[in-house]
């Protein structure tokens, strides 16, 4: 079975998981920048990787756009975030950025970054600073809204190799 890792990374942490899926699966590990235009009759299973911010996965028309083409190939998205994997908000976050029949056609995982202040765009960087210091001037946080306070204030690095044995699953459909 031969497996093509497409991949959209900011900071990098996206690209660290699709490389740790091409070695655990023998995929071929493929950047966003390098998918144009490219062929992809020759596999089996097209895997899209991407990261999310404020529920929304990055690029991921480009993939939705493409489907239609690849009707009879397995199709795997992962979203990675800098919230913490479990959450029972991530996979409703998630199921909207598809409508129903799409969700039916894709395997969907979330593997969870975090962030990079040190790599993110300008623009990037000044949104979540903003929305950092909003967090923690709010009165009266939830524990929840504390814990988030605390872990966006800085860079912090959440992500595990762990997270994509459930995709190198799917992929050899074990």
């Amino acid at each position: 079975m031969k497996t093509a890792i497409l991949y959209y990374s900011q900071t990098g942490f996206t690209e660290q998981y699709a490389k740790w899926l091409a070695a655990e699966t023998k995929g071929e590990c493929i950047s966003f920048q390098q998918a144009a235009g490219r062929d992809f009759s020759g596999y089996d299973t097209i895997v899209f990787g991407s990261w999310c911010h404020a529920g929304l996965i990055r690029k991921l028309g480009w993939f939705k756009k493409r489907m239609p083409e690849w009707k009879d190939k397995k199709k795997i998205i992962f979203a990675v975030g800098a919230s913490p994997a479990g959450g029972a908000e991530i996979e409703e976050a998630l199921r909207k950025n598809f409508t129903a029949e799409e969700w039916e056609q894709l395997s969907v995982f979330y593997c969870p970054g975090g962030l990079r202040y040190e790599r993110m765009k300008p623009a990037s960087k000044m949104m979540m600073k903003l929305f950092s210091k909003m967090m923690a001037g709010k009165k009266n946080k939830s524990e929840k809204e504390k814990v988030m306070a605390e872990m966006i204030a800085h860079s912090y690095d959440i992500s595990d190799r762990k997270y994509v044995m459930p995709i190198v699953a799917c992929i050899k459909d074990v």
